[in-house]
C-alpha cells in the first residue's frame, strides 16, 4: 500500500474518531444557542397560552372562589357580604321546603328524562345505521333539534303547543282523551318537561350512530351463525361495544340535564309554576339570586348542584370497570 493511500486511511480514522467525540459531547456544547432558542419557544408557547389563561383565571376559577366565599355569607349585593357560616346550607336542608321541593323536581327529571332520551337516541340510531337511502337526511331532521332545542323560540312554541285548546290538546280531545292542557296541570307540565328534552335527543343520537358504524360487521356475522336472535347479539354484540359511548351519552345527559333552565322559565313565566313543578333548581338558583337578592344563599345552592353532580359523575367513573368495555381490554 502507498504511503498517500496509508495518509488518507489514518486522516479518515482520525477524522471519524473526531466526529464520534463531537457527538458524545453534549449538544449545548457544540451549539450555544439551542438553549436561548428553547427559552424563546417556551416563552412563545406560554404567550399563545395567555388569553386562555387569563379566561380560565378570570372568568372561571377567581369567580368560583368568590362565589364559594358568598355561600357562607349574607350577601344582596348592595351591601358589602356579612359572614354566617353554614347557616345559608344549614337553611336549605332544613328549613327551607321549596329547595327540597326543587331539588325533588330536579332528581325525577334527570332520572327519568335522561333514560329515555338515550334509549329514543340509541334506538334511532340503529334504525339509521341499517338504512342507506335517505340516511343523510333523516340524520339532520333528527340532529336539527338539538341545535335550536335550548332556545326561548322552542321553548315558547313547545308552551303553545301543549296549552289548553293547543294542538296536543285538541289533537287528544278529538279521540276522547281531555286532558285540559298541559302547562296549567301539575301532573303533566313535567311529563311535558322530559318529552322536550327526549326531542332534543339529535346530538347523543349521531353520537350513537358514529359508535355503531364502528362495531364490526364480523361479529354480528359469528353470532349470528351461532344462532344468535336480534335481541341475543344486541344484549352480546351492541351493547359491549357501545358501552364506551353509552358511558360518555350518559354522563353528558346527566350533567346537561342538572342544567335544564331555559325551558323552565319560559315555559312557567319565571314563576316555577304550576305548584312548583318546574322550579327546577338552577331556576330557584336565578329566582333566590336575581329575584329575592339573596346572592349568598344562591351561591350556596350552587356549590350544592357542583357537589351533587360532582358525586354522581364520580360513581360513574368508579363503576365504569363493570360495565364499559374498551377495545384490546382483557377484564
Amino acid at each position: 500500500m502507498s504511503t498517500t493511500a496509508t495518509r488518507v486511511i489514518v486522516t479518515g480514522e482520525k477524522a471519524s474518531r473526531r466526529s464520534l467525540f463531537r457527538k458524545s459531547r453534549p449538544e449545548h456544547e457544540d451549539r450555544p444557542g439551542i438553549r436561548r432558542r428553547a427559552v424563546r419557544e417556551t416563552l412563545a408557547g406560554y404567550g399563545f397560552l395567555i388569553p386562555w389563561l387569563l379566561g380560565f383565571f378570570g372568568l372561571t376559577l377567581i369567580p368560583m372562589a368568590y362565589s364559594l366565599y358568598l355561600s357562607f355569607t349574607s350577601y344582596n349585593i348592595f351591601s358589602p357580604p356579612k359572614w354566617i357560616g353554614l347557616d345559608n346550607y344549614i337553611r336549605m336542608f332544613t328549613t327551607d321546603p321549596a329547595f327540597i321541593q326543587s331539588a325533588q323536581i330536579t332528581l325525577v327529571y334527570v332520572l327519568v328524562g335522561t333514560p329515555i332520551m338515550l334509549a329514543a337516541a340509541l334506538g334511532v340510531a340503529m334504525l339509521l345505521n341499517y338504512r342507506d337511502k335517505g340516511a343523510g337526511f333523516f340524520r339532520s331532521a333528527f340532529y336539527a333539534p338539538s341545535l335550536i332545542g335550548g332556545s326561548v323560540s322552542v321553548a315558547i312554541v313547545w308552551r303553545a303547543m301543549f296549552a289548553a285548546d293547543g294542538p296536543v290538546d285538541n289533537g287528544l280531545s278529538a279521540i276522547g282523551i281531555d286532558l285540559g292542557g298541559w302547562v296549567g296541570n301539575p301532573a303533566l307540565v313535567g311529563p311535558m318537561m322530559i318529552l322536550l328534552a327526549v326531542w332534543m335527543f339529535g346530538a347523543t343520537m349521531v353520537i350513537f350512530l358514529a359508535g355503531l358504524k364502528q362495531i364490526p360487521k364480523e361479529l354480528y356475522e359469528a353470532a349470528e351463525m351461532d344462532g344468535a336472535g336480534p335481541w341475543h347479539r344486541f344484549r352480546a354484540v351492541t351493547l359491549p361495544m357501545l358501552s364506551p359511548v353509552i358511558f360518555f351519552n350518559l354522563l353528558l345527559g346527566l350533567i346537561g340535564a342538572f342544567q335544564v333552565f331555559t325551558a323552565a322559565y319560559v315555559i312557567s313565566n319565571g314563576t316555577g309554576g304550576p305548584a312548583g313543578m318546574t322550579n327546577f333548581i338552577t331556576l330557584y338558583l336565578y329566582k333566590r339570586g336575581f329575584s329575592d337578592g339573596q346572592m349568598g344563599y344562591a351561591a350556596a345552592i350552587a356549590w350544592v348542584l357542583l357537589v351533587v353532580v360532582a358525586i354522581i359523575a364520580f360513581i360513574l367513573f368508579r363503576t365504569q370497570r363493570s360495565w364499559v368495555h374498551y377495545a384490546g381490554d382483557n377484564r
